[in-house]
């Protein structure tokens, strides 16, 4: 058969890190901190409503938004967290995880041509999710001496009469950046002069360590033009439960519900019931999450000072992204002897994005032990790359 492939998805780059999963995957004994995953298991009470639904024969289709009384909690999160309304019925959408409202929010407002600033390093979603979606992907690279956030005029340089949307990958995977009210306030003012849209990804939003999460929908003019997206993976430990959700502008959640209706139908039901508890009675158990990780972050950091690798202290998310340009090679090659030589996984920065040259993407997803071991592993390659190239 002739011509049988799609070009745009043969044209598409594989994720950068299953690469590295399947090597892992294949080799006894080897440690990976390459997974954004937690370690933690899902809170028993949420997995007990979880049960409970089955016991029940919840089993059914809910309605393609999704459950209500989920809708209405998410409503109560968001006015509870950033001060900020939505109507459950025409504002809120629930999603098979944070990746499909990514896809079919950018499917839902880009016209073939139109350009996504995309802020990298970031999620490797976003880049191909804006091509699948007829877009041109307009890259800024962030800077290290800006902490990777995103400035204000790093965002006015990139923007053309063809720029439709901004992605707002914060707090960041992989590098750990946040942007605090300042920095969103001063981006608000330039979305608005240009009259552009924002999908802002918070599905970190719980894990901050300097302070409260402030999201973008909290500045004057920017509820009305942005898609938010958030989820259950990160926060309550429920990856496998594949539950995410957007919330925003009537008109536009309206198209996303019908591509959510024609590709997916609903999201899981099961799961949907287990987030409802999640909501409601899940605060502690993200406290009690986000303090361990910030005992590991600071574990780190700590670690990287005493083995004098460079690395900005990130403040939000799961990830450290140190840098190894000292060494003379490019991200995958240390990777890949890193790997070969202690048997530990780390994910090369170009995994996400060109400008991720020069770095390594390390998750403190994982126990303590395992980090001190992982971490014991580099610094002493470290120590034997530096002693090879005197």
């Amino acid at each position: 058969m002739r011509d049988m492939l799609s070009r745009q998805a043969v044209n598409l780059k594989p994720s950068g890190i299953r690469k590295f999963f399947d090597i892992v995957s294949e080799m006894e004994d080897a440690l990976s901190l390459g997974v954004g995953e937690p370690d933690f298991d899902t809170p028993w009470h949420i997995r007990d409503e979880g049960i409970y639904s089955l016991e029940k024969g919840r089993t059914f289709y809910t309605s393609n938004s999704g459950l209500k009384e989920l809708r209405e909690e998410i409503c109560n999160y968001i006015k509870r967290k950033q001060g900020v309304t939505y109507d459950p019925l025409h504002e809120v959408l629930i999603t098979v995880g944070g990746s499909e409202a990514i896809d079919i929010g950018l499917r839902a407002v880009i016209n073939s041509g139109d350009e996504v600033l995309i802020p990298q390093p970031s999620f490797v979603s976003y880049e191909p999710c804006a091509i699948m979606a007829g877009g041109v992907p307009v890259i800024i690279e962030l800077k290290a001496e800006n902490e990777f956030r995103l400035t204000a005029q790093e965002l006015e340089e990139a923007i053309t009469e063809k720029t439709k949307i901004l992605i707002l990958p914060f707090p960041n995977n992989p590098t750990g950046a946040i942007m605090e009210r300042k920095d969103l306030e001063e981006i608000a003012e330039v979305i608005r002069k240009h009259d552009i849209l924002v999908m802002s990804d918070e599905i970190y939003a719980e894990l901050t360590y300097k302070e409260k999460h402030v999201s973008i929908i909290e500045m004057e003019g920017m509820r009305e033009r942005t898609i938010l997206i958030n989820g259950f993976s990160k926060a309550y430990a429920m990856t496998g439960w594949r539950l995410g959700y957007a919330c925003g502008p009537r008109e536009i959640l309206e198209q996303m519900v019908k591509l959510h209706q024609f590709a997916i139908m609903c999201a899981p039901t099961t799961s949907q019931y287990a987030a409802v508890e999640a909501l409601r009675n899940g605060d502690a158990d993200v406290q009690e999450m986000r303090t361990a990780y910030n005992q590991r972050r600071r574990y780190l950091i700590h670690a990287f000072q005493e083995m004098g690798l460079e690395c900005f202290e990130p403040f939000g998310a799961f990830y450290v992204f140190p840098c190894i340009k000292e060494f003379g090679m490019t991200s995958e090659e240390f990777a890949e002897r890193f790997l070969a030589e202690e048997k530990v996984a780390v994910v090369p920065g170009t995994a996400f994005g060109d400008c991720g040259e020069g770095y390594l993407r390390i998750s403190y997803a994982y126990s303590l032990d395992s980090l001190k071991l992982a971490i014991g592993k580099l610094a002493d390659f470290v120590e034997r790359l530096r002693a090879e190239r005197h």
